[in-house]
């Protein structure tokens, strides 16, 4: 079982250091179409990597806190978005996501295929505690198969070289709406999802859910 901690986190984009299309790639097609419309404000991207989605966001309008435990990842973050426009609307903070904690809740969550060194449900559930009432949770992770036993390094929103994440990374429809107890969440979307990355010879098997805090 890999230890995904920040030594794993460093090594790993130390290795994706000349990999340029992890560095300049799109932001995660879920994020644009599961906020489409929405009021921009304040919005947490937790496990940002190399911030496509952060910079995506701030773009929009949203200010946006973007949390990653690799500083490798977040220095090229920083450097993608300081030829942008909405660099002044990110703050990039270098965190351990199952330590760290915010000192104030968003009124957007969003995570995609972050890894953590805590159980996948355990993370999710964590940081929908930083969902502030009448706020958005949007979650893109793995989808647990079968075939989920050898790693990718999906962190850079899928372009990853191996084949299937290992089962530690990934998880179930099921599992991730059980969390969403219904009298404090409106689950809006929970599809389980395929979709092909240029490059990659492999479908991308995805679980993505939104839902809307109640109180």
């Amino acid at each position: 079982m890999p230890e995904f901690d920040q030594d794993y986190w460093r090594q790993h984009w130390r290795e994706a250091g000349a990999d340029r299309q992890r560095g300049g790639s799109a932001p995660n097609p879920y994020i644009v179409g599961e906020t489409e419309g929405s009021t921009p404000g304040t919005a947490l991207d937790a496990g940002c990597g190399t911030g496509a989605e952060a910079v995506w966001l701030a773009s929009r309008g949203w200010h946006v806190t973007a949390a990653d435990i690799s500083p490798e990842a977040l220095a090229r973050a920083a450097e993608r978005a300081a030829s942008t426009e909405a660099a002044d609307r990110v703050r990039w903070v270098e965190a351990d996501l199952t330590t760290w904690a915010p000192d104030a809740r968003f009124d957007l969550v969003t995570t995609h295929y972050a890894h953590p060194s805590m159980p996948q449900i355990a993370f999710y559930d964590r940081i929908s505690g930083w969902v502030a009432p009448g706020g958005t949770l949007l979650i893109v992770g793995h989808l647990h198969t079968p075939h989920a036993t050898e790693h990718q390094h999906g962190h850079g929103h899928g372009h990853g070289h191996g084949h299937q994440p290992p089962a530690e990374a990934s998880a179930t429809l099921a599992d991730i709406t059980a969390i969403l107890d219904d009298a404090e969440w409106q689950v809006v979307t929970a599809e389980e999802r395929t979709r092909t990355v240029e490059g990659r010879a492999a479908p991308l098997h995805d679980v993505v859910v939104r839902a809307t805090r109640r109180r």
